[in-house]
């Protein structure tokens, strides 16, 4: 892939002005603040000297999938053993990311950008990819609250006036990370030289222009989560699109520093070779475990013996997600970078003392693994988890870290990594999901992307796992619940009908007025003959 973006040259460089080829197909108050003239000059170079490189990344990722469709396995890649064999290590970290025991991870509107950077966790990753509906008004408010934070000056009033929130001192503020959206996502409402950007340079890149230097200047980057990688070659792209940026900002070469999450199961035999890739500004790979249960049953798609049970069954202390786990904290350790662990999505449970209670042991429970298998820091989804996840850390990590601890006990073989678990599906797991997709599509729809559903926040990942397990259900060869009835369409349609009434009181809360739209989505999707790629591709059509 390197070789393909070296050799892509502008073909007219000198027959373009500033602006020329650049359109914007929707507007939302102040936005020329944000994407003036020399904004979208960057951003305008940025697609013409990667989209062609893109474009063929998301074409091998079209091919591999057609090879695991007939039958095909993933499996650790020959071609590049002497690059997980080789005694090499990734550039030493930033001190800002030597500790990261703790980060709050969230959408990027100005209240939750001021309550996570005061949250008290290590770090905060600001979100345009799951938990963020993309709507244009969405990425305009976010990138300008995040603008506002670095500078300092972000404040938000509740709109009753009964409270105002400001930001913490400088020193006291978690660790700005920001993920932009993968690379399969467009960028709809900017178009260069008639083609929509890719919403991975757009986030990327209008976050860094207005902010790169800044950061830089506090010796804060700046830092950046990748999404949903899939190959090294994946990972090649985006630094060498990272290079370009530090020179065109005037940055020191190696001053971005990214956070790689392995979320999808074609990455985790590449681990080695993505830090490889990324080993000058590499900070850390990360347990996407969620997405990771979605990336494995879309990759065995076709694969009627590898269809796992109800996702409540799924948890990571599953052999083949252990063995995800401890392979990304051993091959993290033995490069010198950070393992990090995965998201708790609990939300505090008022007026159930005894419900809530159980809800934190799980967390305790999952933190507990976390940091006894050696992860050098975990993810929490609310505030009120930060003190819990701290505490079970501190006391067993007293270091900032545990690269110290490298797992020559694991030893992983292919064969692990793709087994799936046993369980069953049960009648309120089908309709679980049921519900969940259609309640989370809703609120997507209606410009939300984090969205609270039976006391777990909830974010595309949970939307995506539950439609692809209902496809699969419904599309695999004689199939029941554990009560004996038959997983068909008509079971489908039955908890389809079902769902009005039962949410009618939740018509008020978030996506209640694009219920029917999802409803309808989820139908189509499910019976589609092919799994579609990702759930937003076709919901992203339907929103501003």
């Amino acid at each position: 892939m390197s070789a393909v973006i070296a050799q892509w040259q502008d073909p007219h460089p000198q027959q373009r002005s500033p602006g020329d080829g650049i359109e914007l197909t929707a507007v939302v108050a102040g936005q020329e603040s944000l994407l003036t003239p020399a904004a979208l000059d960057f951003l305008a170079g940025l697609h013409r000297r990667f989209e062609p490189a893109r474009q063929a990344r998301l074409a091998a990722r079209r091919e591999r999938q057609a090879y695991f469709d007939a039958g095909g396995l993933p499996d650790f890649r020959a071609d590049t053993a002497a690059i997980r064999n080789g005694q090499w290590r990734v550039a030493p970290l930033p001190t800002a990311l030597l500790d990261r025991r703790v980060e709050i991870t969230g959408p990027v509107d100005p209240k939750m950008v001021i309550n996570a950077l005061n949250s008290g966790a290590k770090v905060y990753m600001a979100d345009f990819e799951d938990s963020t509906s993309p709507t244009w008004a969405n990425l305009l408010t976010g990138q300008r609250a995040l603008r506002k934070a670095v500078a300092g000056t972000l404040d938000w009033m509740a709109p009753d006036g009964a409270k105002h929130y400001t930001l913490k001192p400088f020193e006291e503020q978690a660790v700005l990370m920001v993920r932009p959206r993968g690379w399969h996502l467009d960028e709809k409402h900017v178009r260069i030289d008639g083609a929509a950007m890719s919403g991975s340079l757009f986030d990327l890149g209008l976050f860094a222009f207005h902010n790169a230097k800044a950061l830089a200047a506090l010796d804060r980057g700046p830092y950046f989560y990748l999404p949903k990688l899939q190959s090294m070659e994946e990972a090649q792209l985006w630094n060498e699109v990272l290079d370009r940026v530090e020179a065109e900002l005037g940055l020191a070469p190696g001053q971005i520093k990214v956070t790689v999450l392995i979320e999808t199961l074609p990455a985790v035999f590449e681990m080695d070779e993505i830090l490889h890739a990324l080993r000058t500004r590499i900070a850390g790979l990360n347990c996407g475990r969620w997405d990771y249960v979605f990336s494995y049953l879309k990759t065995f798609r076709a694969h009627r013996d590898k269809v796992l049970p109800e996702r409540g069954q799924v948890t990571m202390t599953q052999p083949f997600l252990r063995a995800y786990s401890e392979l990304l904290i051993q091959t993290c350790h033995k490069r010198g970078a950070h393992a990090m662990g995965g998201m708790a999505a609990q939300i505090p449970i008022s007026g159930d003392e005894a419900g809530n209670e159980a809800a934190l042991a799980k967390v305790r429970a999952d933190k507990l693994r976390e940091v006894t298998a050696g992860h050098d820091g975990t993810w929490v989804a609310h505030p009120a988890l930060i003190p819990l996840a701290m505490r079970i850390f501190d006391e067993r990590m007293p270091t900032p870290h545990q690269q110290h601890v490298l797992r020559d006990d694991v030893l992983i073989i292919r064969d692990d990594l793709i087994k799936p678990c046993l369980g069953t599906v049960t009648r309120a797991g089908f309709e679980g999901n049921v519900e969940v997709c259609v309640r989370y599509l809703a609120a997507w729809l209606e410009g939300n992307g984090c969205v609270p559903i039976h006391w777990l926040m909830e974010d595309a990942a949970t939307a995506e796992i539950a439609r692809t397990q209902l496809w699969q259900w419904l599309h695999a060869d004689s199939l029941f619940l554990d009560d004996g009835t038959p997983v068909d369409f008509a079971l489908l349609e039955r908890a389809l009908i079902g769902l009005p009434s039962k949410l009618a009181e939740r018509m008020k809360l978030p996506g209640g007025s694009k219920l029917d739209e999802a409803i309808a989505m989820l139908d189509r999707l499910t019976h589609a003959d092919t799994l579609e790629e990702f759930l937003t591709l076709p919901a992203y059509e339907r929103i501003d």
